[in-house]
């Protein structure tokens, strides 16, 4: 009866086609995620327009029937629950949560950034349509990342690409045009903006999202499997809790400072759930050291998602949280803390000193085990006396089934609990086993020797932190390099409209050497070459390239050789 329960055989996963790189997933392909996101685009549709008319209804004081309109609308949006993956459906775990994506409108970079570049940078910007098309089908590709490591590196690249594009476009004194339109992934509710920080932050968000779809589709039937899980979910919160701190007014509620602690906590949660998992998976001997260990980690797990619970039920998270998660974080406080109750007892029941026994290690542990034990009662003495030591598990497994009564009954509450099959046979036989467990060493005089069990304190081999994303470690092309360099071709600098220069190298020579691809650097100049002699007139010292370079630079000009080659002198 102490066996973990050992999930089926996993189903393999799906196999994205080589080469989606720029392109994203298939958005039509009949997955169970893909139609999904279908639903709740549908449904995003269905809540603007009941917003719209609720704000018509309020300018006409008539406002009956629009506001159910909208709770009705939000209620069947797919991420108000959670979906629950094929490999979680076939396994005998319980379901992890999976954030879903934000959604969003199509926009149309091109005339607004070929007008800027005309503007500001005096150069036509149809040179530049490949590059502002690479960065539309970059934006489009990320709608539809495929559920890996390489859609995270597709969002990531596109995050990063946002910050080239900021720099070089958008001026922080004024607007620019564009707007950006995202759907709140909690209640579909759309936000618009002519900010790009929204762009960047929804990004943000779909990477930690797009993290934790990854750690649901684990395999949590192998080692490999939940170690990749527990990596998703804390990188899952690094992600979330980057956003939390950067981006600190999104108008968006499911990025509110309040909302992403919740998720946080939520992941880490996740993450520690399958530390007890990876622990109990080759299966939890009937031995002392042994289940005081997995006690104490069912412990840490109940204890974090007790903590997560009560998170949720704080405003004004409370209002926007899905009713779904906050019963199953419940559902769980009494789950794992029933099963840390359960263990405890196992090892006080089945435990025998026997010749060779480490009574002082033993004593040590069983002493940890609790902030204090039971009064009258001491580590050592209980250890020896088998009527006490039986007695104070017996409670221990009455405690357990007053908290997989409550699991099962908070489970029994959320409709959407009740429609997943597999959480409700994990729950029920869980309860099931404590229940034949008491049975079998209840005793007539039971209820007149009741101890009261202790909660065991919590305690873990793997504590999880979040891992904050790595940006550095992504090498990323700025679309628009051609353009300069950043540091000296942005948004926030002025320019003047580049001027021609001509001058005439001597013997074959220009005087100057150039690195780089375009728009190339000077490298070095002749002080005697008549390059330098122009540097000279137009007020910079010829004996020094550097300021050649800068005047240049700063008055926009362009050095025309002989034979007709522009170069841009930097």
């Amino acid at each position: 009866m102490t066996d973990a329960l050992l999930p089926a055989a996993p189903q393999p996963l799906e196999k994205e086609n080589d080469g989606y790189f720029r392109k994203g997933c298939n958005p039509l392909a009949q997955t169970g995620r893909s139609k999904l996101q279908n639903q709740r685009a549908a449904l995003n549709q269905q809540i603007l327009k009941a917003v719209r008319m609720r704000t018509g209804c309020l300018n006409a004081a008539c406002l009956e029937f629009v506001p159910s309109d909208v709770r009705m609308c939000l209620e069947f949006l797919p991420s108000g629950g959670f979906v629950v993956s094929l490999a979680q459906e076939e396994a005998f775990t319980i379901p992890l949560i999976p954030l879903g994506l934000k959604e969003t409108k199509d926009v149309d970079f091109s005339v607004v950034l070929k007008d800027f570049i005309l503007e500001h940078y005096s150069e036509d910007g149809y040179l530049y349509e490949d590059e502002i098309a690479d960065l539309m089908d970059l934006r489009q590709a990320c709608r539809t990342p495929s559920r890996d490591e390489a859609g995270v590196e597709l969002l990531m690249t596109y995050f990063i690409q946002l910050g080239f594009v900021e720099s070089r476009f958008f001026p922080p004194t004024r607007q620019m045009g564009l707007l950006f339109t995202w759907y709140d992934s909690l209640t579909g509710v759309p936000v618009s903006q002519q900010n790009l920080l929204l762009e960047k932050a929804s990004v943000l968000f779909n990477t930690g999202a797009l993290y934790t779809q990854i750690g649901t589709r684990c395999d949590r039937q192998t080692q490999a499997g939940l170690e990749s899980a527990i990596d998703a979910f804390q990188r899952a919160a690094g992600v979330l809790n980057y956003l939390k701190d950067t981006f600190t007014h999104t108008p968006s509620y499911d990025m509110s400072p309040a909302m992403l602690s919740v998720l946080v906590k939520m992941m880490l949660a996740q993450a520690q759930e399958s530390v007890f998992e990876k622990i109990s998976l080759p299966g939890i001997r009937n031995e002392f050291f042994m289940l005081v260990k997995v006690a104490q980690e069912a412990a840490k797990v109940g204890e974090v998602y007790q903590q997560l619970h009560a998170a949720m039920s704080q405003a004004p998270v409370k209002e926007n949280i899905p009713y779904s998660w906050a019963s199953l974080a419940c559902v769980k406080a009494h789950h794992y803390a029933a099963l840390a109750h359960y263990f405890t007892a196992i090892l006080l029941i089945d435990h025998q000193v026997k010749p060779g026994t480490d009574l002082d290690h033993q004593e040590k542990c069983l002493s940890q085990l609790y902030d204090h034990m039971p009064e009258g009662l001491t580590p050592l003495a209980t250890l020896k006396n088998d009527q006490q030591r039986r007695q104070l598990g017996k409670s221990h497994l009455r405690r357990a089934m007053a908290h997989h009564e409550e699991s099962v009954r908070e489970a029994s509450l959320c409709k959407k609990l009740r429609s997943i099959e597999v959480l409700q046979k994990v729950l029920c036989a869980a309860q099931e086993r404590s229940r034949l467990t008491y049975a079998q060493h209840q005793e007539d005089d039971d209820l007149l020797n009741l101890i009261h069990a202790p909660s065991v304190v919590a305690k873990t081999e793997q504590e999880v932190d979040i891992i904050l994303p790595q940006f550095s470690k992504l090498t990323v092309t700025d679309f628009f390099q051609k353009l300069g360099p950043l540091s000296v071709f942005s948004a926030n600098k002025r320019w003047t409209p580049p001027r021609s220069i001509r001058f005439t190298a001597e013997e074959g020579d220009l005087g100057f050497t150039l690195r780089g691809n375009a728009p190339v650097q000077v490298h070095f100049l002749d002080p005697y070459c008549s390059a330098s002699v122009i540097a000279g007139i137009t007020g910079a010292c010829h004996h020094a390239w550097l300021i050649f370079c800068v005047f240049l630079v700063e008055t926009g000009f362009h050095c025309v050789s002989q034979d007709g080659f522009d170069l841009l002198i930097l």
